[in-house]
């Protein structure tokens, strides 16, 4: 999320009606629903991830232990059941 000032998008009416309400303090306006973007659609974080998990899911399959995958991967073991449990669904359907 990046800030505007007010002063460069608001015409001068709008912002001196917005004023009345909020006066030098920060405002968030969301976005329009049918505008909003998915979580990490304006970064690679998404495919980082899944790149990550792909490569926990082959270490898990050439015989790395979760405790292992774990410290490796700074995760809890809990996090690389889960990963290993999702990606041997998505790589039996």
């Amino acid at each position: 999320m990046s800030y505007k000032k007010a002063t460069h998008v608001l015409p001068q009416e709008l912002l001196a009606k917005v004023q009345e309400y909020i006066d030098g303090e920060f405002i968030y306006i969301p976005r329009i629903s049918n505008h909003k973007k998915n979580w990490g659609a304006a970064t690679s974080t998404r495919q980082e991830l899944k790149d990550r998990n792909e490569q926990i899911y082959m270490d898990y399959v050439a015989g790395e232990h979760m405790e292992d995958l774990a410290e490796k991967y700074f995760l809890s073991v809990k996090s690389i059941q889960r990963i290993i449990g999702q990606l041997k669904r998505e790589h039996n359907d």
